[in-house]
């Protein structure tokens, strides 16, 4: 379980099209799955140094509760922006593979590297880790070591077949198969947005209103 839901919202957060995956697409056509996947690579580190410090961090404030109340609220709106950017994105796509151009020439450790720097200095990546994933990371796997790594184990392997699968597309498909794959992505992103926007209201729902709703029952 734990593996699984390391896996889906380490999925979610690949999904959410930008400057790093549109890099690994460019890379990747222009040269080589290589180089593409050593930048994917470097993405999937920078995600997984924000999922521990989430996972450590997280985990001492959600005993107060009004951090609670402010991630419930603040991470449902921003989960609902972040699927609402992604339908937009699909509607109305247009290609910016010219945007990721200055990471040709690189070696593949520097693109490596490019790939970590992509990754935490995203701020859709940081607002999603402070407002979202941090919140999901702590209940999903803030229990114990084995738990911690099998959900940080599924959230690093989703990242790591992410970035495999797109650079494998863009090698293989050129230019036209990678301006249709963002656009397909961005759908699936919004469908996964939306299933965890759906999950945080409804468990926060049962967490802080039904809880406080239920009348106490008499003579209790």
């Amino acid at each position: 379980m734990e593996f699984s839901s390391g896996f889906l919202l380490s999925l979610s957060l690949c999904l959410d099209i930008g400057v790093a995956n549109i890099a690994m697409i460019t890379l990747a056509m222009q040269r080589g799955y290589s180089q593409g996947f050593a930048l994917g690579l470097g993405t999937c580190v920078g995600d997984l140094i924000y999922a521990v410090l989430a996972l450590a961090g997280m985990t001492v404030l959600l005993q107060y509760e009004t951090v609670r109340w402010v991630l419930w609220i603040g991470g449902s709106a921003l989960l609902l922006y972040f699927a609402a950017k992604m339908i937009h994105a699909a509607m109305y796509h247009s290609a910016v593979l010219a945007e990721a151009g200055e990471v040709r020439g690189q070696s593949s450790r520097q693109a490596f590297l490019r790939g970590i720097f992509l990754a935490m200095s995203s701020p859709s990546a940081i607002l999603w880790f402070a407002a979202v994933g941090g919140t999901l990371i702590a209940r999903a796997g803030g229990g114990t070591v084995l738990s911690s790594a099998l959900f940080l184990s599924g959230f690093l392997c989703a990242g790591l077949l992410w970035s495999a699968g797109l650079c494998l597309a863009a090698t293989q498909g050129g230019k036209l198969l990678g301006d249709k794959l963002l656009r397909y992505s961005c759908w699936a992103s919004a469908a996964i947005f939306c299933y965890f926007a759906v999950y945080v209201i409804v468990s926060g729902y049962d967490e802080f209103v039904a809880k406080t709703a239920m009348p106490a029952l008499p003579g209790f």
